[in-house]
């Protein structure tokens, strides 16, 4: 057998096993992570779903729509025919001709630019450096010389050989066009809100048109079809080496003879069989690591609650004590000008009694020191605050009940069943309102009585 059709065959085989059990791990890792508002965003590898918003956005160089994100290229086709000489196996002078043809790159470029990602709950800042992209195809067109597309987007020069055919493609993430994001949030350096941005140690950071399901059916295909490709190739590279040896007339240790060429079938079968045996174990591994990623997102899930608890329970007192604070500021702020009116209402200027011009300075330290009496603002402040708090908290009990959901599918679907009774992953209950009810913050603005002044 040729040793190049050995190393292919064995290239193929390994390329199957690792090419399928990334695909394998990628498509887990998407059917098992739930989809999360952006208001609800935490800390660590998340899913959202939105339409990006950027101002200005770029303009792309083909179709001129506006995106986050576009990428171009303009080929040209060439064509020709090459003449051979050549000596045969005879010692005989030989001239052949073929005819080769292909596109060469002329030009490509393209931009990229953060942006945010919105969602019916806000809004939160992406970005795309080091990003998996899946974009949208915006612009293809392929065109003559007496075409104005040719030059106006195109070199002025040819390649050689040129056919004066131009191909031009874009890809583009267009604005309004919702897009499908998975990677890691972090929280930001300007604000206090979270980020999505590459990290080293993320599982993966994708940035897609294409949505979940679409993503995760992809994903399965490309699973299954990759080791069946090895699979083919485990298979023919056993018989053709059963032929081989076959052929060399070496001797086998059964019985009376040589290697039956009846036998370089069942060779090949028991190659592919030992191949899935391989994958078989590779995907009881991604599967057993995918219920231990479920399960520490369980956890995770189950925290995200409590900080929630505990950040409404230490934030909404203590908001509440402020603004019970400047409401008694202004309350005494206000006692304090209607006192200083009614002595400057009192008497008459020239009669006796107080002067109103010694009442002026006054009043205008008072205008000074409060120009605005904010009480109105920082109630709806605190009713903002208490809207957005327990939006937070819904966000997270929610966010636990879809990875319960997934975890309960993924354990309680074949063959994934088997394996997770062999490990013993049980099912998990889902929140209810008896399991995470807390005793919310009493907010009372009731103003203790001020002390006598003797």
């Amino acid at each position: 057998m040729p040793l190049f059709l050995l190393a292919l065959a064995v290239l193929l085989m390994v390329l199957g096993l690792v090419l399928g059990y990334r695909k394998m791990r990628q498509w887990r890792l998407v059917e098992a992570l739930p989809t999360s508002k952006v208001q609800g965003v935490f800390i660590g590898l998340v899913e959202l779903r939105g339409e990006p918003v950027v101002e200005p956005p770029l303009c792309s160089y083909l179709a001129e729509c506006a995106c986050v994100h576009y990428a171009y290229q303009v080929e040209e086709h060439w064509s020709r025919t090459v003449t051979e000489h050549y000596t045969d196996s005879q010692g005989r002078s030989q001239t052949r001709t073929r005819h080769e043809s292909g596109w060469t790159t002329m030009a490509d470029g393209g931009d990229t630019t953060a942006f945010f990602l919105r969602d019916d709950t806000g809004a939160i800042l992406i970005w795309p450096e080091g990003a998996e992209i899946e974009p949208l195809t915006v612009f293809s067109e392929t065109c003559g010389r007496m075409d104005p597309l040719y030059y106006g987007k195109g070199p002025l020069g040819s390649c050689s050989h040129s056919d004066h055919r131009r191909r031009f493609t874009e890809v583009a993430l267009p604005l309004g066009r919702e897009l499908f994001v998975i990677g890691p949030a972090r929280e930001r350096q300007d604000i206090v809100a979270a980020e999505i941005a590459a990290a080293k140690d993320a599982p993966r950071f994708l940035i897609s048109v294409r949505s979940e399901q679409e993503i995760i059916s992809g994903h399965r295909t490309a699973a299954f079809l990759w080791p069946f490709f090895g699979t083919l190739a485990a298979g023919g590279l056993t018989a053709a080496l059963s032929q081989a040896h076959q052929q060399q007339q070496f001797m086998v240790e059964q019985g009376s003879g040589r290697l039956s060429p009846e036998l370089a079938p069942f060779l090949a079968i028991a190659g592919g069989l030992a191949y899935l045996g391989v994958f078989f174990l590779l995907w009881l591994w991604a599967v057993y690591n995918s219920l231990v990623d479920v399960r520490a997102r369980l956890r995770q899930g189950k925290s995200l609650i409590e900080i929630e608890l505990k950040r409404r329970a230490d934030l909404i007192n203590r908001l509440v004590a402020t603004v019970q604070g400047y409401v008694r500021h202004e309350q005494e702020t206000f006692e304090k000008l209607s006192q200083l009116r009614a002595q400057a209402q009192a008497t008459a200027p020239g009669e006796p009694g107080v002067d109103p011009a010694g009442v002026a300075p006054a009043l205008r330290f008072v205008a000074e020191a409060y120009p605005e009496l904010k009480a109105d603002q920082l109630f709806v402040k605190l009713q903002d605050e208490l809207v957005a708090t327990e939006q937070r908290l819904a966000l997270a009990r929610g966010y636990f009940n879809d990875i319960v959901e997934r975890h309960n599918t993924q354990i309680g679907r074949f063959p994934d069943s088997f394996w997770a009774k062999v490990c013993k992953f049980a099912e998990e209950p889902f929140l209810t309102a008896e399991g995470f009810e807390r005793a919310a913050p009493v907010v009372s603005f009731h103003l203790p009585a001020k002390e006598a002044t003797p």
